[in-house]
């Protein structure tokens, strides 16, 4: 994967989650200057955690961007320097659910909105589940203080997302590689660290 290297940057917006930049390209050497503005934002990570009867866990949280509540599956920003995906995972998976997993692999990766932003997100398929101990779990705030969560059959939830009756991309494509994978014996899962040559901070080290 070669992207092509801007020409010109500029910072239109800097925010909590994601800055707006303005970046010069062109497609060819000799090709005419192209200029788009888009979302840089750090890209994210998501779970599909499976227990051992098949059911995968949602989670409810209100969306404002959405005007909504929204069924979901575990997920957040790789906002921590140094962290891999997978712990990065772990930590959500703890701090939304009061959950661990003792078995990790890549589910599935997907560029959220390619056109206006470089989010990158990956999803894993964690198993193994057992609760974190009580008086070890993490204090949630503002949104993710009402946090409700389901452990919803998968053969239930696949037909939620097929009857448009669930709206989040990380859910729905969890949901639906769960599915898929499950008939599969999920023969196609990647190792947790695999490499993720699609998200831009992971490019170079995909290289060496």
């Amino acid at each position: 994967m070669c992207p092509i290297e801007p020409e010109e940057q500029r910072e239109i917006f800097s925010g909590k989650v994601f800055d707006v930049v303005e970046e010069g390209f062109r497609l060819e050497p000799d090709g005419a200057m192209i200029r788009r503005e888009f979302l840089r934002h750090p890209g994210a990570v998501a779970i599909a955690a499976l227990n051992e009867e098949q059911e995968i866990l949602l989670i409810s949280q209100y969306r404002h961007p959405a005007g909504m509540r929204m069924w979901e599956i575990p997920a957040g920003l790789l906002d921590v320097v140094g962290e891999a995906p997978v712990d990065a995972a772990r930590r959500e998976l703890r701090e939304e659910a009061d959950l661990t997993a003792a078995r990790w692999d890549t589910l599935l990766e997907f560029q959220n909105t390619p056109g206006a932003s470089n989010e990158a997100t990956r999803i894993f398929l964690a198993r193994g589940i057992d609760p974190v101990p009580e008086a070890e779990r993490f204090t949630r705030e503002e949104e993710e203080a009402q946090i409700i969560t389901r452990w919803v059959p998968i053969e239930e939830a696949a037909t939620a997302v097929l009857g448009s009756r669930l709206h989040s991309p990380s859910a729905v494509n969890a949901i639906l590689a769960v599915w898929a994978g499950l008939r599969r014996d999920f023969a196609d899962l990647r190792p947790a660290e695999a490499a993720w040559p699609a998200h831009p901070g992971f490019r170079e080290d995909d290289a060496a």
